[in-house]
């Protein structure tokens, strides 16, 4: 049986709350399908190209043929054990009335050096007070 509007419009309210509450679990419950199975096989479809041209290459006497295949398997391996990319979170924060509003992008972090320069400063100042 199929959902009413209004408890398709509660449903969907609800997802952005739990979106915004908690944006971890959010990404973690939204069904990804099969991109890791997909990620695996890319990468052992790219090393088994490679690894192919690189016995190609020494077959033939070939080495840019097999330098080439070394780099192809080297960025298939590289490829296959490197982290899925995320998608990104949710955009907005959702209202008391369910209204959503534009997320404010996160502050800029000072570079680690700049945040040590600051707390020596800081503690320069208290002892000689």
């Amino acid at each position: 049986m199929p959902l009413s509007e209004f408890e398709q419009r509660v449903l969907e309210q609800m997802e952005r709350q739990l979106a915004s509450d908690d944006p971890r679990l959010a990404s973690t419950m939204q069904s990804g399908g099969h991109s890791g199975m997909r990620h695996w096989i890319v990468a052992g479809l790219g090393a088994v190209v490679g690894l192919l041209a690189l016995v190609g290459g020494a077959a033939l006497s070939q080495v840019w043929l097999g330098v080439v295949g070394f780099l192809v398997m080297f960025a298939a391996v590289a490829y296959g054990f490197s982290p899925p990319r995320r998608k990104k979170g949710p955009q907005g924060v959702v209202g008391r009335d369910g209204s959503v509003a534009p997320r404010r992008p996160a502050a800029r972090r000072q570079p680690f050096m700049s945040r040590l320069e600051e707390r020596w400063d800081r503690r320069r100042d208290e002892r000689g007070r």
